[in-house]
């Protein structure tokens, strides 16, 4: 339970947050910084249980179909992430609260870094794959937010935007991934996928899964050749460029290559892909970082290579390497944080971040200077700090691999020019900032050191970068080594964690690096000024804007050809695809025909589909006399309704026929608002299509029908006739089926009917639709808008009708019936009072708000699906019972029928909805159905 708060704490916060600055505004600040505190006291509640080598795990059942459970695990390697997730936050937070102006809204800020926060411990604890996968889709989203924050600024908002391309790409790769992963395995639980190892290795789809997974490890750590995202992400306030770009964010990447490094880990596909790409990502990023005028620019390359230096490591082929990976994972979050958090002082006490106009702060800044100096040598790799532990250890492994045989030197000679460039770039960022003469022009002049209280968190992280240097095997040690316990899923390779291990190749190499970064450093200025010219109209945001520009000039010309504006032509495309796909695979049936045989014709049936294919064709020749084609059509769904009852399916005829009688009163009402003018006739071309079409969609369909009702299958239908009436307490399956068995669909559907309704009332709203002056071939309307007869006739139905819709609801659990053809019913007896008297008429006497009735459907429909919930049951389980009722007697009640009057509401409403607003009429039919309601009044 302690994972589940430790991801709850701050999300909640988070969600509190606006509210309460808005109407507690002096509650806000303790809220934000006592969410991480107390995350802190709950990992350090467990740490005795996870040092002892213990997963405490958590898990709570949620879409199990799918593989998808709240199931977290708080291991040694998780346990590293988060307290680096909650310990820089807090001191970021801190940070951030004089780093911002007044003026900003800082509410906004803090909410999306707490909501940051709770997403990136979701990723670590996650002990679902589909779970991380959500987590992680949600890290790229709030840093697409946060790396926008001054969303006033357009460089603001093309590094958000192509921050969220490259990652939010890479977490649908690691969607794919996980899913393969998971198929692989059977399951999406870590604790049995990490234990499968060599089924993961040996089988097919391995290399497709590794590498769907290392590309989304990889475009979220940056790395080569994703790189260019993370530098343009630096528009973001320097508070989040400290937390996303150093210590969170950009880590998921390796802590994915961390936690699955038990079952991907052994194969030499891992090993060149990780390892090659850490390598190049090293290399150029220390490159970039040298060549960098931008303060936060030269630290997010050295970002980059300092990743790619991690991500080398997992991929190299020794133990050792990972512990030495998890070892820098540490110490980079420590000083790169700090740095961060540094270069944000001298940019906000300067009002620039331009080497080329920063120096000499040493003489106004000498706290700051001291500060961001010793973090910086900890990132150079000097000795007597953190980072020169690590990086030790880390050329001590690029000696011990074996990946490229003859060329095993070539990784060994490339780490050490990397650490040249660190160097160089390291006494860079000290030289061209704290030495040197009088600074340059500086917006702010002259600068001071910051509040006391915006160095402290900077204080903190040095103060580590120190302690551990000194002392790394009773600071770090314990923390590394059950990390790496977790990571390798086995015993811990031999390792020493101490300043001294006596002279050594390693050490020579440290040394090598730092003189030659050095000489690299003091012979820089030339060589320098000259790369920055040659390379300064490369710019990757340029690139990438190019590339979404060209995309969408692709997209226009493709949209062009296709959107013509021809709904016939839409179909046209459609049907042709969907008449191709199945030709593909039926071109490989042997026969046609299967071992079932045919039911008999008789003389009844085949003169009915006669008439149905005979009305069809009709409606075809006259569908330019709108009227005749309308009567075809009504016959077409007549004879469909006779089929139905031919083969014993009277739900389904009672439904068509219902269907039919409302869409062509509907279309009757639209019939009179259309144009008188018809268009011109189609073209000979046209016309060839069209029947091609219409003939190989009937073939297609035909032959398809008949090769599979002559093949032999396992139906459903038996299980639900078997449990219609034990599971869902109905004689009627097809009842049963719509409220119970697949009552989530009914559900669906009702709400994408109430969808459809107030999409057309939004269309309709505010139209004038114009009666023609004329009717067909121009003779005159009649003067009497809504003859008596057929209004006497309509209001003498209306009860009759009723009466049958309440008796088909009440039926329809046991016999045809149920809610749908209920509402049919009603909306048939209704919509024949609209035709008979008038909209006006009617709707002074059925005072009813169809928006209400429908949604109000779907409230009920709802709610009785969640009462199954509050005993324990899935969404939309019927309950029913037999009771005994005075002078009823015995009567079975259940559930369902209450959701059936859900839909019985929903149909209605949304059918009137769509008549009542169907067609606002002109001025002279207004007054006539005005007169009618007079007179009718």
């Amino acid at each position: 339970m302690v994972m589940a708060w430790l991801i709850a704490l701050p999300l909640l916060a988070a969600l509190l947050l606006l509210p309460v600055r808005r109407h507690v505004p002096f509650l806000a600040t303790p809220i934000v910084v006592s969410t991480p505190l107390l995350g802190l006291g709950l990992l350090l509640s467990v740490r005795s249980a996870v040092f002892e080598g213990r997963t405490i795990a958590w898990r709570q059942p949620w879409l199990e179909d799918i593989g998808l459970s709240l199931s977290l695990r708080l291991d040694g390697l998780a346990y590293v992430f988060a307290l680096l997730v909650l310990g820089i936050g807090l001191l970021v937070i801190l940070y951030a609260r004089y780093y911002l102006p007044r003026s900003e809204s800082t509410g906004r800020f803090f909410s999306l870094l707490l909501l940051f926060m709770a997403a990136m411990l979701g990723v670590v604890l996650s002990s679902n794959l589909l779970l991380l996968a959500v987590f992680w889709e949600m890290t790229s989203i709030v840093s697409f937010l946060l790396i926008g924050f001054w969303s006033y600024r357009s460089d603001a908002r093309k590094g958000a935007r192509m921050a969220l391309t490259v990652t939010g790409g890479g977490g649908l790769a690691l969607l794919a991934g996980v899913l393969l992963l998971g198929h692989i395995c059977g399951s999406m639980e870590l604790s049995v996928v990490l234990a499968q190892a060599g089924t993961v290795q040996r089988h097919p789809l391995y290399p497709v899964m590794l590498s769907l997974i290392l590309l989304a490890a990889f475009t979220k750590s940056a790395q080569f050749p994703f790189s260019f995202w993370l530098p343009h992400a630096m528009a973001a306030p320097t508070p989040v460029s400290a937390y996303l770009h150093s210590a969170t964010m950009v880590k998921a990447g390796v802590f994915l290559l961390a936690r699955l490094y038990p079952v991907l880990d052994g194969t030499n596909w891992w090993f060149y892909m990780v390892s090659l790409t850490g390598l190049a990502t090293l290399v150029l990023g220390a490159g970039m970082a040298l060549l960098q005028r931008d303060l936060k620019g030269l630290l997010a390359y050295s970002t980059i290579s300092h990743l790619g230096l991690i991500t080398l490591l997992f991929g190299l082929d020794t133990q050792l390497s990972t512990v030495a990976a998890l070892f820098h994972i540490i110490n980079h979050a420590v000083f790169k944080a700090s740095l961060f958090m540094a270069a944000g002082i001298i940019d906000h006490e300067t009002g620039t971040r331009d080497l080329l106009q920063l120096r000499g702060l040493r003489r106004y800044m000498p706290h700051t200077a001291l500060l961001a100096i010793v973090a910086s040598l900890s990132m150079a790799g000097v000795p007597l700090f953190n980072g020169f532990l690590s990086k030790e250890m880390f050329f001590g492994e690029t000696l011990a691999q074996g990946l490229l045989g003859d060329f095993n030197w070539i990784i060994p000679a490339a780490a050490t020019f990397a650490g040249a460039l660190t160097v160089a770039y390291s006494l860079r960022f000290i030289y061209g900032v704290f030495f040197g003469g009088e600074p340059d022009g500086l917006p702010n002049y002259p600068p001071h050191e910051p509040p006391r209280s915006m160095k402290i968190p900077v204080e903190v992280l040095v103060a580590i970068c120190l302690v551990v240097g000194l002392f790394p095997a009773y600071t770090v040690g314990p923390l590394l080594a059950t990390a790496a316990l977790a990571t390798l899923g086995g015993p811990l390779p031999e390792y020493s964690l101490s300043l001294w291990h006596g002279v050594n190749l390693p050490l020579v190499m440290s040394l090598v690096s730092m003189a030659c970064g050095s000489v690299l450093f003091f012979l820089r200025r030339n060589a320098f000024h000259r790369m920055q010219a040659r390379f300064a109209h490369l710019n990757a945001r340029d690139a990438f804007e190019a590339g979404i520009d060209s995309l969408a000039r692709i997209a226009g010309r493709v949209t062009g050809a296709f959107e013509t504006g021809s709904l016939q032509g839409y179909l046209a495309w459609m049907l042709a695809a969907m008449l191709l796909i199945p030709a593909v695979f039926l071109s490989d049936l042997d026969t046609l025909a299967g071992p079932v045989p045919a039911i008999p014709l008789d003389l009844m049936t085949v003169a009915g589909m006669g008439l149905l294919g005979l009305s069809a064709i009709g409606v075809v020749i006259a569908h330019r006399q709108r009227l005749n084609a309308l009567v075809l059509l009504s016959a077409c769904g007549l004879l469909v309704a006779l089929l139905f009852t031919r083969f014993s399916a009277p739900d389904l005829a009672l439904t068509q026929v219902s269907v039919e009688i409302v869409t062509i009163l509907l279309l009757v009402l639209a019939l009179y608002f259309l144009p008188v003018d018809r268009p011109d006739s189609s073209s000979l071309g046209r016309h060839v299509r069209d029947g091609c079409l219409a003939l190989g969609g009937g073939t297609l369909l035909a032959i398809l029908a008949y090769a599979v009702m002559t093949r032999p299958y396992d139906a459903i239908s038996s299980f639900f006739l078997a449990n219609s009436v034990e599971g869902g307490g109905g004689h009627n399956a097809v009842n049963v089926i719509l409220v119970d068995f697949r009552g989530f669909d009914t559900m669906g559907e009702i709400c994408v009917l109430l969808v459809a309704g107030l999409a057309v009332q939004a269309l309709l709203k505010g139209m004038r639709l114009t009666a023609p002056p004329a009717g067909p071939k121009g003779l005159p309307w009649s003067t009497q808008s809504h003859p008596l007869l057929l209004a006497i006739l309509a209001r003498l139905m209306l009860p009759l009708t009723m009466l049958v819709a309440v008796f088909m609801l009440l039926r329809g659990h046991n016999l045809p019936g149920g809610g749908f053809v209920a509402a049919l019913i009603t909306a048939v007896a209704l919509l024949l009072q609209y035709v008979a008297s008038g909209v006006l008429w009617t709707e002074a006497r059925i005072a009813l708000n169809y928006r209400a009735l429908a949604g109000g459907g779907i409230l009920v429909a709802g709610l009785t699906g969640l009462g199954s919930w509050a005993f324990g049951f899935p969404f939309l389980t019927t309950a029913f019972g037999h009771f005994h009722i005075p002078v009823l007697g015995e009567i079975e009640l259940a559930t369902a029928m209450v959701f059936d009057l859900g839909v019985y509401f929903t149909v209605v409403g949304t059918t009137l909805l769509i008549v009542s607003h169907l067609g606002v009429r002109d001025k002279r039919l207004d007054g006539n159905v005005n007169g009618n309601a007079k007179e009718g009044g």
